[in-house]
């Protein structure tokens, strides 16, 4: 009886070749089992340094460390089998220099089995994503409201508007120019976003930009409902677990409390066989 090969896990030129095809579906992850529950109907997982404020407390992405990216990036790569991972590179980690942001990229790549690195940045990052690609590590650009610069832009604030609109169409033109396989849109109008989707070569991958892009992204935890401490316009809830998870633990104390936990089932017997 033959069996079936493997599933083969997607790489960047996959993900490229995607442009105007079937629309991509992209999560975040941070550890292994999210890893393994997203794998099987995600094309692209982003190890993102929204790890920082979603998992370690935060206030925002720039005090994300490359140990941090290296430590959550082995994880999610445990847990993937299918999707391509992709591994943010971290504030300070590629501004400095080309040569600087390949040296941080080859780690990240070395030390993870990442298929891709993310960075932030647009026109001014052109030279540096062109540096990396030519060295042989596929780069995710990221435009419009780029997280790492928020204190530059005066806040999470839209991008795009007006003749704004301009610099984020030479942003996307010169990140694909550069030889960028996709470009994440975040938080720009949807007709902005149509636009640059229609005019550049590589996927666009949306959050907060339109349904016309090439694919979506969420941070997982907004998705599902773990981190309800707010809620951003362009994010749905699919599920409720930070609510879930709260009755659940508020139960479990009760039981505690009352002694109907653990219960005789749970515990075992001198004479019961086995463990």
């Amino acid at each position: 009886m033959s069996q079936s090969a493997p599933q083969r896990s997607l790489t960047a030129s996959d993900i490229r070749a995607r442009k105007g095809s079937d629309p991509l579906v992209c999560l975040t992850a941070y550890t292994t089992p999210v890893a393994q529950l997203a794998d099987a109907d995600c094309d692209l997982v982003l190890v993102g340094d929204s790890v920082g404020m979603v998992l370690h407390g935060l206030p925002s992405t720039l005090g994300v460390t490359m140990e941090m990216m290296v430590l959550h990036g082995r994880a999610v790569a445990r847990g993937l089998s299918h999707a391509l991972m992709v591994v943010d590179m971290p504030f300070g980690s590629y501004e400095d220099s080309p040569a600087q942001a390949f040296r941080n990229a080859a780690r990240l790549m070395a030390e993870t089995g990442a298929g891709a690195v993310k960075l932030e940045g647009g026109a001014h990052m052109e030279n540096t994503i062109r540096f990396i690609v030519d060295r042989g590590i596929p780069v995710m650009a990221h435009i419009g409201l780029t997280p790492q610069a928020v204190n530059a832009l005066g806040g999470y604030k839209v991008q795009g508007r007006g003749a704004d609109a301009d610099r984020i169409r030479e942003d996307a033109r010169a990140v694909t120019r550069a030889g960028a396989f996709s470009v994440v849109l975040e938080k720009v109008p949807a007709a902005l976003a149509d636009q640059i989707t229609a005019e550049i070569e590589i996927p666009t991958v949306g959050i907060g930009a339109s349904a016309g892009c090439d694919g979506q992204i969420l941070v997982i935890d907004d998705m599902l409902g773990l981190f309800d401490a707010f809620k951003p316009k362009f994010v749905k809830r699919y599920g409720d677990l930070a609510s879930d998870a709260r009755t659940a633990i508020r139960t479990y104390a009760d039981e505690v409390r009352a002694r109907s936990f653990p219960a005789p089932e749970h515990v075992f017997s001198q004479e019961e066989p086995g463990t």
